[in-house]
């Protein structure tokens, strides 16, 4: 439930919306907290949330901007309580939910999130974090108060694999520019994906270099809400391990496999690192 106020739209936390949880279960990495508000920058925009035990409000936003920006981004119309209903069924998940109730999937901006993820591979969170700001601060446009929005593929391709050394990303730089060069080309079209079945969009994101099973999962699952990718990194083989064994199969959570792996990742992050979680 949403409602508007002076201070900005109060999105109300029914148990299915925490703020808390959504910025820091690792599905996107430009949000930071400080005190009893999140701040970061999306969809080229920045956001402020600030967060109490009865929900979140989105600071000086408004009726229309909500609407046109921040509805579809928060994925404000999926009912988790059905979904959530559906993968309770499953023993670990519904365990699992006792940690992680209130993550949504974003939908987050489509090259964002491919670049972000091809930043991610073998990487942890805060050093993910601390390269996407120094990419954004080096290429994006600056939006006020210390913001930069996300560069643009265009942006980054001409920078090329040189350019982007300042950047300190590693053997990722070639990947980033290589992606950046075809998306910013056409070569890639990141909007014909949204038309596509799951199989086929994620055959067709496994073209870019650097573009594995596990990143493209993540664009489709973070970027596109195909909610039947389960992305499949060293915290997932750990939990599969764990608690399922060798008869694993995600089907068992059709058609939200993606939201069962957020919760199983949620939990196992949190028993690991309950003051990190």
């Amino acid at each position: 439930m949403v409602f508007f106020t002076p201070e900005g739209a109060f999105i109300e936390n029914r148990g299915d919306f925490d703020f808390d949880k959504i910025f820091d279960c690792g599905q996107c990495f430009r949000f930071e907290k400080e005190g009893d508000v999140w701040s970061g920058v999306a969809c080229g925009r920045i956001l402020r949330v600030r967060v109490t035990p009865e929900g979140g409000t989105l600071l000086g936003v408004g009726r229309e901007e909500y609407e046109k920006i921040w509805r579809g981004y928060l994925d404000a119309d999926t009912d988790y309580s059905a979904v959530n209903a559906v993968l309770a069924r499953d023993a670990q998940v519904a365990d699992a939910l006792n940690y992680a109730r209130g993550i949504r999937i974003l939908r987050q901006e489509k090259w964002e999130t491919l670049c972000s993820f091809i930043i991610s591979q073998n990487n942890n969170i805060p050093r993910i974090k601390k390269i996407v700001a120094s990419l954004c601060a080096n290429f994006g446009e600056p939006l006020g108060q210390g913001a930069f929005a996300f560069p643009s593929a265009q942006t980054v391709g001409e920078a090329g694999e040189e350019g982007l050394a300042v950047i300190r990303s590693g053997f990722r730089a070639r990947y980033i520019a290589d992606a950046a060069l075809r998306v910013a080309s056409g070569d890639i079209d990141l909007e014909k994906i949204e038309k596509m079945e799951y199989s086929e969009a994620k055959e067709y994101l496994m073209r870019i270099k650097g573009v594995g099973n596990k990143v493209a999962d993540c664009v489709l699952l973070f970027g596109y809400g195909f909610f039947d990718a389960f992305p499949k990194d060293v915290w997932i083989k750990r939990v599969i391990e764990k608690y399922y064994g060798d008869t694993f199969d995600e089907s068992v959570f059709a058609p939200y496999g993606g939201i069962a792996q957020q919760y199983l990742f949620y939990r196992e992050r949190y028993i690991s690192s309950p003051v990190n979680a």
